[in-house]
């Protein structure tokens, strides 16, 4: 009996001083994190947002309940540690809102010092392709006839939408026809002189950077290039247009894509290292069709036609 009570007695001293250690932290106002002892381990609780009572935890002396675990004589590591846990994490969230919310300071928000300018897209939207020409019985009687007169449609509506956009800013078709054939000689040109400088102003950074390595290419392979554009231009035209918008509050800040089909004779003729003909004859005119793709800008002052992209069918 006396081994009985000895073990009654020493369970209840340890369920004592469990309950001491294991005491919930103070964490009120609706929010709880508690942490429950079994045994020897300490698991979480009850988990709720927990992010407004820690930032209420009571300080004695100027110091936090989590420095003063240190001081503890009977300290648990699996209780310093989850307390660790618990106070790490809110803070994590804060440093996490704080970023996502933080704002430039009044001085660069009154002169205008932090704006995001985009100079290009830096792809094509919607490169043109050739469609299937269907006839008109299956296109009024059949459902993929339907659906198809559907996408014409659309097609059509967005080049539509996108040149009166253009007109808006002094487009003229006549004038712009002008500009894009003076610009399809001049790249041409020094794209067989090897210009790489002078070719950069005319296209955007990814069009430049697939020109260098034709040029490069090409000068690996012959020593000289002779190209010649035989005017009057058999025919241009435009095949489609779209529009790029790049912010959904002020539909100002876009970009136009005109993709133009240039239907010219040229004579080519191609040199090796000894001057001698390695390939082509400037004395023949070849008949070339090209589809260029050129891009401006409707909000940036000074904006120009620039190629963009060429499309191979």
């Amino acid at each position: 009996m006396s081994l009985v009570r000895r073990f009654q007695t020493v369970r209840s001293l340890l369920k004592t001083a469990g309950s001491r250690e294991s005491s919930s932290l103070p964490f009120r106002n609706g929010n709880e994190f508690s942490l429950i002892q079994i045994g020897d381990d300490f698991r979480f609780g009850c988990w709720r947002s927990y992010h407004s009572s820690l930032c209420h935890v009571p300080e004695a002396h100027g110091k936090s309940a989590y420095s003063r675990l240190y001081e503890g004589h009977s300290v648990n590591t699996h209780l310093l540690r989850s307390t660790m846990i618990a106070e790490f994490l809110p803070f994590m969230n804060e440093k996490r809102s704080a970023t996502t919310q933080v704002k430039a300071p009044p001085q660069l928000q009154k002169t205008g010092a932090v704006r995001v300018s985009m100079v290009s897209p830096g792809f094509v939207y919607e490169p043109y392709a050739l469609r299937e020409k269907i006839s008109i019985w299956r296109r009024c009687f059949t459902r993929s006839g339907w659906r198809r007169t559907k996408e014409d449609f659309i097609w059509e509506l967005r080049s539509a939408y996108a040149i009166a956009k253009l007109r808006k800013s002094g487009y003229s078709k006549n004038t712009f026809y002008i500009e894009a054939l003076e610009l399809y000689k001049q790249i041409n040109i020094q794209m067989a002189n090897g210009e790489k400088k002078t070719i950069r102003k005319n296209v955007t950074e990814r069009m430049y950077s697939a020109l260098k390595n034709e040029i490069k290419q090409r000068e690996a392979m012959w020593d000289g290039v002779y190209w010649e554009m035989v005017e009057p231009v058999v025919k241009i035209r435009t095949l489609q247009a779209r529009l790029i918008g790049i912010d959904r509050t002020d539909l100002k800040k876009a970009f136009i894509q005109l993709t133009l089909e240039f239907l010219t004779k040229q004579k080519f003729e191609a040199y090796d290292a000894k001057g001698n003909v390695a390939a082509g004859d400037k004395n023949k005119e070849v008949l070339v069709r090209d589809i260029w793709v050129f891009e401006k800008s409707l909000f940036h002052t000074g904006a120009y036609w620039r190629l963009c992209g060429r499309i191979k069918l």
